[in-house]
């Protein structure tokens, strides 16, 4: 799944990340697993579909509003947190693999395989690199996903030698669906460890 693919899809990233990023500022990364088909599948841009983009970003796109689980969950926070220009001037959210993978017409993360896994393994790598060379602060890093995800970046980690500390956090998928009667706990969980 490369959404970059699709010609309408650069000029909405551009004017994301002109509106969000046009400094030189250091910011923590918080970083996913990878890009799911109604979020950041279809807009280039992590845990946002195309309906926070254009309601909560203020970015026009002709995108199929479709609404993704992860993409509310994050800007509840992201409104909890103080809004998107305050959480964005400290955070950049991204995936440990910013392409997106299906099976059968359905999201699979790189890790539901072995094999592919270990194809993604040089391509988180080099992205990775990327946000870091790029001036990302090193002291810390969210981990969106406490298991396999929190897993491999560790090991990554470990090899390359980028963060300081790798902060896990409840997917926000997995709050969605199995503890959304909690939902304003993990908003605040989050709030609270990004600090």
């Amino acid at each position: 799944m490369n959404p970059y693919r699709d010609a309408s899809v650069m000029p909405v990233v551009r004017a994301f990340y002109k509106k969000y990023y046009n400094d030189t500022k250091p910011r923590t990364l918080i970083l996913g697993i990878n890009p799911g088909r109604f979020g950041s599948g279809v807009t280039g841009i992590s845990f946002t579909d195309p309906i926070r983009l254009e309601t909560v970003c203020g970015i026009p796109n002709s995108m199929p509003k479709k609404p993704e689980l992860s993409s509310d969950f994050i800007y509840r926070m992201i409104d909890a947190y103080g809004g998107a220009k305050d959480f964005y001037n400290r955070y950049l959210i991204s995936a440990v693999s910013p392409l997106g993978f299906t099976r059968l017409g359905k999201n699979i993360n790189y890790y539901d395989d072995a094999k592919l896994q270990q194809v993604v393994r040089p391509f988180a790598i080099s992205c990775i690199e990327q946000l870091v060379d790029m001036g990302a602060d090193t002291h810390r890093c969210f981990c969106i996903g406490e298991g396999k995800n929190f897993s491999f970046l560790t090991e990554l980690n470990e090899e390359q030698k980028w963060f300081d500390e790798i902060i896990p956090l409840p997917h926000p998928r997995f709050v969605m669906q199995y503890r959304r009667k909690q939902l304003g706990k993990y908003i605040k969980m989050y709030v609270e460890r990004l600090g």
